[in-house]
């Protein structure tokens, strides 16, 4: 993918207002998001044939995405893959709200078989009309159906090799996106449906999983030492007693964790 768009076709940076008829219930409110400005022209001249489409704005990298996810509230995202900055793949990663996606990509054999196996919607570059129609059918049917993020968060984990695992955390805070380095991260901790990134003592709450999560990170670094934590192990000190039948780490911060019969198991296998 090139990096040379820096905004909207046909010029001007950033994200294009909304336009007229914004409230009407019956239109679907769609944001392109694509590096590529002459991508982004094509795919808005294609949308024009269909007069529920109404593109409320457009985005050239993911960063400007999320911010015009939470301004729009849309009910569709076309959203190109390859990108710089974040990819399509990081901005489903961040979405705090339903939205329909639709995968916007070249071809790659790997990405598009988990689309297939979790029948998520996707169309290929050169786009052509006949598909792109086809594809609009099945999502106007999933416009409102609640819990759809979660599979694109499903489909974005089984769409990377098995070999290669994610160099940072993606952290929304509010229209701000924090972006951690996994290398940085100290231990994750399960807070209900969130989790809180410890990271050089500072803490961030990313609305995920943390199952989620240890199932993407490299289980040669990160273990789970107790149902609450997950560890980076190049930050443990020791591992002390604590009672009669339990244990703690004690991280190179002095930080303390309880570690579980369990989880003393896997630390002792990786060590």
């Amino acid at each position: 993918m090139s990096g040379g768009g820096t905004g909207r076709a046909g010029g001007g940076a950033g994200v294009t207002p909304e336009l007229p008829g914004a409230g009407d219930p019956k239109r679907i409110r769609t944001l392109i998001v694509d590096d590529e400005p002459l991508a982004r022209s094509l795919l808005r001249e294609y949308l024009a044939a269909h007069p529920d489409i109404e593109i409320v704005a457009e985005c050239a990298n993911g960063f400007e995405a999320v911010k015009a996810v939470a301004e729009h509230e849309p009910d569709l995202l076309f959203l190109d893959i390859q990108m710089p900055k974040l990819t399509g793949f990081e901005v489903v990663d961040l979405l705090e709200r339903d939205v329909a996606v639709v995968f916007v990509t070249a071809y790659d054999e790997h990405a598009l078989k988990a689309f297939d196996v979790h029948a998520i919607d996707y169309v290929l570059k050169p786009l052509e009309p006949a598909r792109l129609a086809r594809t609009l059918e099945h999502v106007r049917r999933l416009i409102g159906v609640p819990g759809t993020n979660a599979r694109y968060r499903e489909v974005a984990a089984a769409s990377l090799p098995e070999t290669k695992r994610p160099d940072r955390i993606l952290i929304r805070d509010q229209a701000k996106v924090h972006v951690v380095p996994v290398e940085q991260v100290d231990y994750l901790e399960a807070l209900d449906d969130y989790v809180c990134v410890h990271a050089g003592g500072v803490k961030h709450l990313k609305q995920q999983t943390l199952a989620e999560l240890e199932r993407l990170l490299d289980p040669e670094r990160f273990v789970r030492i107790h149902r609450s934590y997950l560890l980076n192990v190049e930050r443990l000190a020791r591992i002390e007693p604590f009672g009669k039948d339990s244990r703690v780490a004690v991280l190179k911060s002095g930080a303390e964790l309880p570690v579980s019969r369990a989880g003393y198991q896997r630390l002792a296998k990786l060590m």
